[in-house]
């Protein structure tokens, strides 16, 4: 009996570790890690922004977001649905596919019923080196337009040499929080939250390190 039953806590062990659903991360936010995953590899000319609307859609917002998803049920939802597998739909085979983190997070969000949340964590003002605080940042929310191969307007911020070219020191500031006479970015109109404003403030007004 009792090697019955330690095979049976076997299998069931077994069971429950390969059957396990993602667990829910209370960090993941839309306006922090949703809405930038589609701003920076979907909105760019051409694709799913406010004045384009390719397939239908305007990701630039949440309201534009919904419109392909179904809360709590990433598999009957268009959009999660076209970036998942193998062989994903989008973006298209010309860019850069989303990483795993990305489309992981996305199904959380959508698992978790898709709120519209914002400013989920606390805003840390001590933090505003390149590598831990500026530059995921720009990887969120700008690489997507502003990258190697594709530098909207001359800019490049994928890395710190763009990042710190005295072109976009001089514009960034002014763009980011959409004062006059300046690009908004990002370019779709969802401005970046005050605590990301700050750290880039910060990081520039320091001399911006390479730290």
């Amino acid at each position: 009996m009792r090697r019955v039953a330690s095979i049976f806590m076997f299998c069931l062990l077994i069971l429950l570790t390969t059957c396990t659903k993602n667990v829910y991360n209370p960090d993941v936010c839309f306006h922090e890690n949703v809405l930038p995953i589609f701003i920076s590899n979907c909105t760019m000319n051409g694709c799913h922004n406010s004045t384009e609307f390719k397939g239908g859609f305007d990701l630039t917002n949440y309201d534009g977001i919904m419109q392909g998803i179904k809360a709590k049920h990433p598999l009957m939802s268009e959009l999660y649905n076209s970036i998942r597998g193998n062989n994903p739909s989008m973006p298209p085979r010309s860019n850069t596919p989303l990483s795993s983190h990305d489309i992981t997070y996305i199904k959380l969000w959508i698992e978790m019923g898709a709120p519209n949340s914002s400013n989920c964590n606390a805003c840390d003002t001590s933090n505003y080196s390149y590598s831990n605080r500026i530059n995921p940042i720009f990887q969120n929310w700008c690489v997507g337009c502003h990258n190697a191969n594709y530098s909207s307007q001359g800019i490049n911020l994928s890395d710190y040499a763009g990042a710190s070219n005295p072109i976009v020191i001089n514009r960034i500031v002014g763009s980011i929080e959409h004062s006059p006479g300046y690009f908004a970015m990002p370019q779709s109109g969802s401005q970046l939250s005050q605590c990301d404003i700050n750290a880039i403030v910060k990081w520039i007004n320091n001399g911006h390190p390479n730290n």
